[in-house]
């Protein structure tokens, strides 16, 4: 009999990995699958570059950060804007806008969008690329095109660049602080997940992963960095103060607009509060259970571990905050990319449903039904990542249950294996 001891460790650490520990960095068509895919990548990303970018939409996040960081630079206070109307504002925190005043010193407002939608685009090919390697691939294989060409064809890139705002940066961060984090590179995973948590605090959450495994440098750096970078910005940012006093009372509102938030959709549809609280606290519930499990394999299959982990948290986020809009679902692409794993929560259609729900740029609108295809247009991102969540959680319970079956198996076998044994006499 095992001792109980024995049987917690298996409870808490899985004993082999649910993936490969090698892979085939080509595939057997990456010159024809090449062939097709670079040039379909790089008309694509001229397309939403030099039209759809360029050509902008009435929706644009580059001008708010870009004449609050020139508000600051001038030395006029950042935060004086009117926050009861729907126009989009300027949500970063004085630290942020630290990190950010280095674009109010392109003094031509096209100039510096053009540049910033650039180097966004590039960013995002940048991380595809990055991914690629960590799960195995060559660059000259054919994964990293055809990835360059299915996220550009998102809703998420797509309006990245339309936005012109700055998740294509994030994304690139993203990615690097798990590389970074998987090669045990400690302090500059902690800088660059701390830069992320600066411009935006829901990657806060990702600290889980080095907290767990009590890497304290990387959780050091990644509280730091945003605290420092504030406690430097508070008095070189003019009205620095007023992000306490006007913003934070607005941020702490729930949006009614442009919201795909479990929050946003409660106060679209009348939700009864009682109603709301239960289906977040179902869904939190499902995050938790999820997160738990999956740390079953943090030592033995570590690149599962964290990117899958790390959609399950994001995914949480977009869902359970109090802001959740459909692009952020970008930085679900690393936990997509274990589609090329011989495990994955990608091996399901429910998650490529739950994908096409929070990736598409269909819109969903018909005359023959308006009221349907109107909500639909606004939360179909919310289904997606509810579904996400259930098919995350759902996975890892039925992976844990397959081990615990084949455990069960491999023992009962050894036992019958002592008991077959002829005896040995002294």
């Amino acid at each position: 009999m095992t001792s109980p001891t024995t049987r917690l460790e298996n409870l808490w650490v899985a004993r082999t990995p649910l993936t490969d520990t090698t892979h085939s960095r080509r595939t057997p068509v990456d010159r024809i699958g090449r062939l097709v895919a670079w040039p379909l990548a790089v008309v694509l990303v001229l397309h939403r570059i030099f039209v759809l970018a360029l050509n902008g939409s009435v929706t644009d996040d580059f001008t708010t950060v870009y004449s609050a960081v020139r508000r600051s630079l001038e030395g006029v206070p950042v935060y004086n804007e009117v926050y009861h109307h729907v126009d989009p504002h300027y949500l970063y925190n004085p630290g942020a806008t630290l990190l950010l005043s280095p674009l109010g010193w392109l003094t031509e407002p096209d100039a510096a969008r053009t540049a910033f939608i650039i180097v966004n685009a590039a960013a995002v090919i940048a991380a595809l690329g990055m991914l690629t390697r960590m799960f195995g691939y060559s660059l000259r294989s054919l994964v990293w095109p055809v990835a360059v060409v299915i996220a550009f064809l998102t809703e998420a890139v797509r309006n990245t660049l339309i936005f012109s705002n700055i998740n294509g940066l994030l994304l690139l961060a993203l990615v690097a602080y798990l590389a970074l984090l998987l090669r045990g590179r400690g302090w500059l995973a902690g800088l660059v997940i701390g830069l992320a948590i600066l411009i935006k605090p829901q990657f806060a959450p990702l600290l889980f992963l080095p907290a767990v495994k009590l890497d304290w440098r990387t959780v050091l750096g990644g509280v730091t960095v945003p605290v420092v970078f504030n406690l430097v910005a508070w008095p070189l940012v003019p009205g620095a103060s007023e992000y306490l006093t006007n913003l934070v009372p607005y941020l702490s509102e729930v949006r009614d607009y442009a919201n795909s938030s479990l929050a946003g959709a409660a106060i679209y549809f009348g939700m009864p509060p009682l109603l709301e609280n239960a289906l977040w606290l179902l869904f939190a519930a499902v995050v938790g259970v999820g997160v738990i499990v999956l740390l079953r394999w943090r030592y033995t299959d570590p690149l599962l571990w964290a990117t899958t982990t790390t959609g399950l948290l994001m995914t949480g986020v977009f869902f359970l905050s109090s802001l959740g809009q459909m692009y952020y679902s970008m930085m679900l692409f690393p936990m997509m990319f274990t589609v090329l794993q011989r495990t994955s929560v990608f091996h399901t259609w429910p998650a490529w449903l739950a994908a096409y729900l929070f990736l598409t740029p269909d819109s969903f609108h018909s005359w023959r039904e308006p009221d349907l295809s109107r909500w639909m247009d606004f939360f179909h991102p919310t289904l997606g990542w509810a579904t996400m969540l259930v098919v995350i959680t759902t996975c890892a319970v039925v992976w844990w249950r397959a081990e615990s079956v084949e455990s069960s198996h491999d023992r009962l076998q050894a036992d019958q294996r002592r008991r077959m044994a002829p005896a040995t006499h002294p």
